[in-house]
């Protein structure tokens, strides 16, 4: 993660060296802000070093900001992704519901609650979508994140989990389905992103749908 000191020259210069050099094939960053990536991946464009392949974020159904900001810039700047707590540090396998341990509990402090009314919609919504399809909550969230273009991270404690997990990668949602996941879990991003988002048919002379955008573009 980002130190807060180093410039993000000297950052981008230092994992071009580390590619030149043969230590690593790709490099990545992990949880720096959006802006600072979008700076890396263009100073290495302009100046001809090793592009930035992807980043790691936290990025969920209950964490949909993150410390990157949107995975929008993702498809924009065409980077892979990969996403840690991909189930919301175990909230969104509604384990903590039955009364359950787990992260919240192991690291000493709650990663995410149903804090908030959003959360507690997010966790209904994929419980009712487990129920339906006949797989668990668990593989529900990850499905979610796998349908965005964006890998998630897994981190099983046991062989039960590590397969729960893995069976992810075969559960396919409908579109109605990520849709409805998308819409109860949605945040508001505020000035300006809310306010172009209403105003964008019109900005786009009534021709929105003409207006070229990343395939998996997430708000």
């Amino acid at each position: 993660m980002p130190d807060g000191v180093t410039p993000i020259d000297e950052i981008a210069r230092a994992l071009d060296d580390l590619v030149r050099s043969g230590k690593i094939l790709y490099a990545g960053l992990s949880d720096f802000p959006a802006w600072r990536v979008a700076a890396a991946a263009t100073l290495a464009e302009v100046r001809g070093w090793s592009p930035v392949a992807a980043v790691q974020v936290e990025y969920s159904l209950v964490e949909r900001f993150g410390r990157a900001g949107t995975t929008v810039y993702v498809g924009r700047l065409q980077l892979g992704a990969v996403a840690w707590s991909p189930l919301g540090g175990g909230l969104l396998t509604g384990k903590y519901r039955r009364g359950e341990t787990g992260r919240a509990q192991g690291l000493g402090v709650v990663i995410h609650g149903e804090s908030d009314s959003r959360k507690t919609a997010t966790v209904d919504a994929v419980l009712a979508i487990a129920d339906e399809i006949g797989v668990s909550p668990g593989q529900v969230a990850n499905a979610w994140v796998l349908a965005k273009g964006i890998l998630p991270i897994i981190g099983p404690r046991t062989h039960e989990q590590l397969v729960d997990n893995l069976a992810s990668h075969d559960v396919k949602l409908t579109m109605e389905q990520i849709q409805h996941l998308d819409q109860v879990s949605a945040i508001k991003l505020g000035f300006p992103h809310d306010v172009v988002a209403e105003t964008a048919p019109a900005l786009a002379g009534g021709k929105l749908d003409l207006i070229d955008r990343p395939r998996n573009a997430v708000r």
